[in-house]
């Protein structure tokens, strides 16, 4: 007979924590929480799970999470802890059984690549199927701060997107890569996406190599990672669109200020909504 998860003592989740509380408590002193440790019956829990049986699920705290990141060598200030941690929780809510270690490093590289954000996601909306075109309405705000949406068909559901996202933001670009990957196993795995996009006009992002004195046109990457695979092929575009806007816009000032003058670009022939409550983003499952 396979023995219950939560049968005391014996059970696989007997000496495992995953409330915030308990997880605090265990990381300063693990007899808070344990009246007996898992090695004195014969349980060797080792330096897993941050050698304190810390399960990160989406009661886990920030303590559990800035303990583990720093385990897996990642020491992060305050600023980028809090946006991991946002994203965080925001994954584990929809995920069961926790957050491996990879799944938590790929957030961590999912929000390394936002740190230049001029435009922001607020919401996006997938219909597809076998019977029906691909249809994507998306929502973003822009550096003006007003939010605008487009609905776009397509190929499918992510042409669908990235067509609505080319022309809320009005910048043309063509993508030269696209990636998708499972960071773990399962039908609720945490699925990351990497794409390369390079402009279509010629010329507008040229750099020239110190080595050869060639000009060649720069490439720009972004990564996204959810567990739905719309979400994470969607913050990887918008986060390739960010750096090559904050790339322009830093040549722009530095055209500005050597007296070159400098360009700005368009935002598409997007419309303004007024909305009253936030819009977080929803898509279809993976």
């Amino acid at each position: 007979m396979k023995c219950q998860p939560h049968k005391a003592i014996v059970g696989a989740n007997a000496f495992q924590h995953e409330s915030g509380i308990h997880q605090d408590g265990m990381i300063k002193d693990k007899s808070t929480y344990e009246i007996m440790t898992p090695e004195s019956i014969g349980l060797m829990r080792g330096d897993s799970q941050s050698g304190a049986g810390i399960v990160l699920g989406k009661h886990s705290g920030r303590n559990a999470v800035k303990t583990r990141l720093k385990e897996l060598g990642y020491d992060l200030d305050d600023e980028k802890l809090n946006a991991v941690f946002v994203r965080f929780k925001h994954v584990a809510e929809r995920k069961k059984g926790g957050l491996e270690d990879e799944e938590l490093e790929a957030l961590v590289l999912d929000q390394g690549s936002n740190l230049n954000t001029v435009w922001t996601v607020t919401g996006c909306q997938v219909t597809t199927g076998m019977s029906g075109i691909p249809t994507a309405t998306v929502k973003m705000i822009g550096p003006d701060g007003v939010e605008r949406y487009v609905a776009k068909t397509g190929t499918g559901p992510v042409d669908a997107v990235y067509k609505a996202i080319d022309e809320i933001v009005g910048v043309p670009v063509t993508l030269q890569t696209y990636g998708l990957q499972s960071v773990s196993e399962g039908i609720e795995a945490l699925a990351t996406t990497r794409v390369v996009i390079s402009p279509k006009e010629e010329g507008s992002t040229s750099s020239t190599d110190a080595q050869t004195g060639l000009s060649k046109d720069r490439k720009f990457s972004g990564i996204g990672s959810d567990t739905d695979i719309i979400v994470s092929s969607t913050r990887a575009y918008v986060s390739a669109l960010n750096k090559l806007l904050s790339w322009k816009l830093r040549r722009s000032m530095l055209k500005a200020t050597s007296g070159e003058g400098s360009n700005s670009g368009g935002i598409g022939d997007a419309q303004p909504v007024v909305i009253s409550n936030p819009v977080s983003v929803v898509a279809g499952s993976n």
